[in-house]
């Protein structure tokens, strides 16, 4: 998506922390639903944390539940996703997502592609062990 700015990725061992924000405009920031998902190769897209912008209520996977934290800065239009006690197992591509549908991060939901709302290019996260 375009106007969507993603940062933070990067190389870390297991037990590190990373933390990765999403800049969008006012309007693709404002009532919607913001988060990321990630995908590593040869996996299929899996949804990671959500947040909603206006009640901030949040989501998160079972797999990064204790460990991920997600949250916003309302006056920068900003998300952010606060990686902790990282694990190998956490390498992927993760994309900034918009019009994201909070269910993603159930690991029951069949999510199709609309599913997850419209992305960013992507930062990558890899953690060694």
């Amino acid at each position: 998506q375009e106007n969507m700015a993603e940062s933070g990725g990067g190389s870390v061992e297991a037990g590190g922390s990373l933390k990765l924000s999403c800049t969008v405009t006012r309007a693709t920031y404002v009532g919607n639903c913001l988060g990321w998902f990630r995908q590593a190769p040869g996996k299929k897209r899996e949804g990671v944390a959500a947040i909603r912008t206006g009640a901030g209520t949040t989501y998160y996977a079972p797999s990064v539940e204790g460990r991920f934290t997600i949250s916003r800065d309302d006056s920068l239009n900003t998300v952010f996703l606060q990686m902790n006690n990282l694990k190998p197992e956490d390498t992927a591509m993760y994309y900034c997502a918009a019009d994201l549908d909070p269910l993603v991060v159930l690991p029951t939901t069949e999510a199709g592609p609309t599913d997850f709302g419209t992305w960013g290019q992507g930062t990558l996260v890899t953690v060694s062990s």
